[in-house]
């Protein structure tokens, strides 16, 4: 391999921006294999509201890491870290290209960069314990609660992001170290000569598109996939605090309207996709390129593309 080849590609940027179309483009015109950077939809079962890639729309280009969580497990990123080097090696090792494909911005970096993480314990007494407390007091409180005992990792999580705020609340509780400490530990030196490329669009038309895309969601069965995991009673995990789940979950409580459920999923992927945006321009080396094909195409050079080499 020289130098200068392209080891790992990722695939960034906001929700419906459309990194699925272009990375199966991109992993059938490179000799490439797909990695999921989704945080959410390493679950079974939760398909339409993650927008996970179907069947069809896979071409036949491999996939890995999506679907292999049941909705019951938590899911760290360290474990995740963990994963994808082995299934860049792994791809790596069949003479392909391992693009990364995803919106959960420190996912992506942790797995492009020296990161190391305190080892992550579950406690799934204290997880549960915050979790019941979240149902009671609701998420305002919690952010309150981390608040007072870490303001500097409480300014850095908005009070809607329950499962961060959990998380490090946990993180005090099992280790006696805030959040931000751990952050420290996050490392900056690359491990792969990669290329991020980043999806960006007008601010307008990312929201016009967003917003079809939740009616669409509705249209194919989102209210039902939601209700199956409801009725099997899956409360207070990490799955269904997702954006598309914790919104229906209010409306099948019977405290908010179905019209309600719906206006506030389109609000809260606006929002999410704003905080990706601002995540990959503040941490992330990205090369901007719109949707212009041929702006990927001048980094075909750098690409070991020639399969089984």
């Amino acid at each position: 391999m020289k130098e200068d080849t392209i080891e790992v590609v990722a695939i960034v940027g906001p929700t419906a921006s459309g990194k699925t179309a272009l990375s199966i483009k991109m992993a059938k015109a490179f000799n490439g294999e797909i990695i999921n950077g989704d945080s959410m939809q390493i679950y079974k079962g939760l398909d339409i509201g993650t927008a996970k890639v179907t069947e069809e729309e896979m071409e036949g280009v491999p996939h890995h890491l999506l679907s292999f969580k049941e909705p019951t497990e938590s899911f760290s990123v360290a474990e995740y870290q963990s994963l994808v080097r082995e299934k860049i090696a792994e791809i790596q090792g069949r003479g392909k290209l391992p693009i990364i494909v995803g919106g959960t911005g420190l996912y992506v970096q942790a797995v492009l960069y020296d990161f190391q993480f305190t080892k992550e314990e579950v406690d799934e007494e204290a997880r549960k314990k915050y979790y019941d407390q979240l149902m009671e007091i609701g998420p305002d409180a919690m952010h309150a609660k981390l608040a007072e005992l870490d303001p500097e990792t409480a300014k850095t999580i908005h009070p809607n992001n329950t499962r961060r705020v959990i998380r490090a609340l946990e993180m005090i509780e099992l280790h006696g170290v805030s959040k931000a400490s751990e952050e420290h530990n996050r490392g900056t030196i690359p491990l792969y000569n990669h290329l991020i490329i980043g999806i960006d669009m007008d601010r307008e038309k990312l929201y016009e598109r967003i917003n079809l895309r939740v009616d669409l969601m509705m249209e194919n069965g989102l209210l039902e996939e939601v209700r199956g995991l409801w009725e099997r009673g899956i409360r207070n995990v990490q799955s269904v605090q997702a954006i598309g789940y914790k919104e229906l979950y209010d409306y099948l409580d019977g405290r908010i309207t179905l019209a309600e459920a719906i206006e506030q999923l389109k609000q809260n992927s606006r929002r999410y996709a704003k905080r990706q945006l601002t995540y990959f321009r503040n941490k992330m080396d990205v090369q901007w390129i719109g949707t212009d094909w041929h702006a990927i195409e001048k980094y075909s050079k750098f690409f070991n593309n020639e399969e089984g080499k």
